[in-house]
């Protein structure tokens, strides 16, 4: 299956990952482009594939990207190969996306799954992105103002995980849960891309 998780910056999109692929979990983790900068610790190849906007625009021209969008200032991109090639091998796919991304690969992908993973509350949420230490006192107001749109468009996504403070193997196992459950659904989901 191809299955999209989204949700706010800060929300805890990434550990929720982390720890499945911890916990060997079957899956394959597309590795998305970006035009941004790597934050300190993030590796080319492995967080993301950091390319230059010329590079970008290549991606984009060749058609090698299921989506892109600009997000924060930067260009992020969802490569296409590595899609056919895990779904090939008989893997399940999950594709990290902000909102905007998700709509997109919905529209293009309709069988995609599509999880959404919501703070408990905006106070946490705050508390995780000052915690990140990566982004300016502007930037953290601005991704909390988007936070609260991005919450309110939760509704159209197929499932909504909360993934609560110090809770983080709650929030894996129901993931789990759900990719499982669907997985065995009759008739499956057929993907094209």
């Amino acid at each position: 299956m191809i299955v999209v998780l989204s949700g706010p910056s800060g929300v805890g999109k990434d550990a929720i990952l982390e720890r499945m692929a911890e916990l060997n979990y079957p899956y394959h983790f597309v590795i998305t482009a970006t035009t941004r900068d790597p934050r300190p610790g993030e590796v080319d190849g492995v967080n993301h594939y950091f390319v230059d906007k010329a590079r970008f625009q290549e991606l984009i021209d060749s058609d090698e990207l299921i989506e892109h969008a600009e997000v924060y200032g930067n260009m992020y991109g969802v490569p296409k190969q590595q899609v056919r090639d895990a779904l090939a091998a008989g893997q399940h796919v999950m594709i990290r996306v902000d909102v905007q991304g998700a709509t997109r690969i919905r529209q293009l992908v309709s069988d995609a799954l599509l999880i959404f993973v919501m703070p408990p509350t905006l106070q946490s949420l705050q508390k995780r992105l000052e915690a990140r230490g990566v982004d300016a006192v502007e930037a953290i107001t601005i991704r909390r103002s988007k936070a609260i749109d991005e919450m309110n468009d939760a509704d159209w996504f197929d499932y909504t995980i909360v993934n609560h403070d110090d809770r983080l193997d709650a929030a894996v196992q129901e993931m789990i849960g759900i990719i499982d459950d669907e997985s065995e659904r009759d008739p499956p989901r057929v993907f094209d891309l």
